[in-house]
């Protein structure tokens, strides 16, 4: 992996899979959904676009309400049936769109969908966070497993806390403060 550090103005977020019927299955989902949560607030204080996806929502469900409130206006959705993003026809269209280089991935399953879409992300040199407090799977096991691998391929992963303060990089300014008070 070469070395890297977050800018707001080169980063986006990719929330993947954050469905109604499979939300409830996943472990520690109250932790991922108010880091997930704040991963999306503090993006819209920095100005970071987000852009989401859904699996086969007829049979999942749409996103979670508790995370649609908390997107930019105009973040959009793309719907698919691949595990990885990346397969699914369109999507490379729909991701290119902003031409930002580096990817925020937060979202389930980590060991499938999650795992499956940074290694293609990987694969076509973008730079790759996974917010280690923002994905989830029904198997701890399984997130770790899928953790280490994203590591040994490349990926940075990181608690959001920590991506949220890369792309702050200094105290003392109005989105600093605003975030300040998300975090208390």
């Amino acid at each position: 992996m070469k070395p890297f550090l977050l800018k707001a103005d080169q980063s986006q977020v990719l929330l993947i899979d954050m469905q109604e019927k499979l939300f409830p299955a996943i472990r520690d989902n109250e932790l991922l959904l108010k880091q997930t949560r704040f991963l999306l607030s503090s993006g819209v204080i920095l100005g970071i676009p987000v852009k989401y996806t859904e699996h086969y929502p007829k049979g999942l469900g749409p996103t979670l309400p508790e995370l649609t409130t908390c997107l930019p206006e105009g973040s959009p959705r793309f719907e698919k049936i691949h595990f990885s993003c990346w397969e699914e026809p369109g999507f490379n269209t729909f991701f290119h769109k902003e031409g930002r280089s580096q990817v925020i991935l937060a979202g389930i399953e980590s060991h499938i969908c999650v795992f499956s879409t940074a290694m293609q992300l990987l694969n076509v040199g973008y730079d790759v966070v996974v917010a280690s407090d923002a994905i989830g799977s029904r198997n701890p096991d399984h997130k770790n497993s899928a953790i280490e691998n994203l590591l040994h391929a490349g990926a940075a992963v990181l608690p959001v806390e920590s991506i949220v303060y890369q792309m702050l990089e200094k105290a003392g300014t109005p989105a600093f403060k605003q975030i300040l008070s998300a975090i208390k």
